[in-house]
């Protein structure tokens, strides 16, 4: 393949184009239609707080549990909606509860990072064949095949994949998500592939043009098939470096004020490039805001993380509304799992939190989600359910639904089986069931 693409004098950029391109027709129509149920999120944008964030800090505050639990942070703060209070550090979010709904009873039990991040993922328990994650999935039944026009591949990770495990699964490689890499806070967000950092468009141009001169290939065999799909793709990803598919990784469209909310640090405008991809039709978009494994010093690590989770958030989902976008966007915020709520102030963690499974938070609002409720609850130390657990499977199951995917959808395995996306009953896994009092 290497040999062939340079041959056709085909770049690395212009290979983003021909994968955008090449996942067409792997489906045929009526397996897509077979798949399809009532949509309500029309996109997706997860927010993965890589590393798993305290639910204690943010979403399900414990005021009362004393400062081995707290430390510092041992404020809560009404929201907007009756009943349900935030960490002080969210005063942002508090303000707008009735916008999103907080599961506070995820459950999973485990506290490894690539088990975790899998089965949140996936919705699925670890071991043997790997799966595809929800991402994976919906570019299977949402992307080219079931007429996604864009350019713009139909999942997208910003900035970077979290790396714990393939996120295609046994989907295969057409089915990972397209990481833009660079920083959204640079005055020019660098897209890996489409957007050069120091080459200005018109250099672009002037290279584009260059190389047309210097193909004599496309010039000896313009009747070749082979020439000719390879100019196709050349052509469209041109259109992606060069044309309007690509702007919408420009933030210097967006007024500064707006860009200011969001608030001027790589999560911020990642969420300001969320909502862009989302407004532009991208089924499903991936923030991976790293920097929640948080073992050490965590109270100083929250003094800056809070105040940006809480004004980018924010105003993503006024953003959304004010859009007329948030009822066809589904966000959901969360990580693999918790942090221990109970400090670990001993040397050599000196204020740290460690991975915790038992019990942790999310956050799930618009696309058919409603908003100002809370589904379970906690102890009063925030380290056991006390109802309505919710497991990875009853979460990802009811998010398909809302994108019109079926949970008993199947999608052929590496020796041509049919395997479902979530857990069948033969599986017997434990279930709190799907979130209908959200939906």
């Amino acid at each position: 393949m290497k040999d062939l693409l340079s041959k056709l004098n085909v770049s690395r950029r212009q290979v983003l184009g021909m994968i955008s391109a090449g996942t067409a027709g792997l489906l045929l129509p009526g397996k897509i239609q077979a798949a399809a149920a009532q949509t309500k999120a029309k996109s997706v944008i997860q927010i993965w707080m890589w590393g798993g964030p305290c639910h204690i800090d943010t979403f399900d505050p414990k005021p009362d549990a004393g400062y081995d639990f707290c430390g510092p942070l041992n404020k809560a703060i009404a929201s907007n909606v009756d009943g349900i209070q935030l960490g002080d550090s969210l005063p942002l979010l508090a303000k707008m509860a009735d916008k999103y709904s907080i599961i506070r009873s995820m459950t999973h039990g485990q506290n490894g990072h690539e088990t975790a991040s899998y089965m949140m993922q996936t919705g699925r328990m670890s071991g043997g064949l790997v799966h595809p994650c929800i991402g994976a999935v919906v570019s299977y039944c949402k992307g080219y095949a079931a007429g996604y026009k864009s350019m713009i591949p139909p999942y997208i990770v910003i900035t970077r994949p979290q790396g714990r495990f393939s996120e295609a699964g046994f989907l295969g490689m057409r089915y990972k998500p397209f990481a833009t890499g660079g920083n959204p806070a640079d005055k020019r967000f660098a897209v890996e592939g489409i957007v050069s950092k120091d080459v200005t468009p018109e250099r672009q141009i002037n290279r584009r043009s260059l190389l047309e001169k210097l193909d004599m290939l496309e010039k000896a065999a313009p009747q070749d098939q082979t020439v000719a799909l390879a100019k196709k793709h050349k052509e469209e990803a041109w259109e992606l470096i060069l044309g309007s598919a690509g702007k919408v990784f420009d933030l210097n469209d967006e007024k500064p004020e707006l860009r200011e909310e969001y608030g001027n640090n790589p999560f911020g405008q990642a969420c300001l490039v969320a909502r862009r991809l989302a407004e532009s039709g991208v089924p499903y978009i991936t923030i991976n805001y790293e920097g929640w494994d948080t073992h050490k010093q965590h109270f100083i690590l929250m003094r800056t993380k809070m105040p940006q989770l809480d004004k980018g958030m924010s105003t993503l989902l006024r953003d959304l509304e004010n859009r007329g976008l948030l009822d066809s966007t589904l966000v959901w915020w969360g990580g693999e799992f918790g942090r221990t709520p109970r400090v670990q102030w001993e040397a050599p963690w000196n204020g740290g939190r460690n991975h915790f499974g038992k019990v942790f938070s999310v956050v799930l609002a618009g696309g058919g989600i409603k908003g100002g409720r809370v589904v379970g609850s906690t102890n009063a130390t925030g380290e056991e359910v006390k109802d309505r657990p919710v497991y990875p499977w009853d979460l990802t199951g009811t998010l398909y639904q809302l994108m019109g995917i079926r949970p008993d959808f199947t999608v052929k395995g590496p020796q041509g089986q049919d395997i479902r996306i979530t857990p069948g009953p033969e599986e017997k896994l434990t279930s709190g069931g799907y979130l209908r009092e959200l939906v």
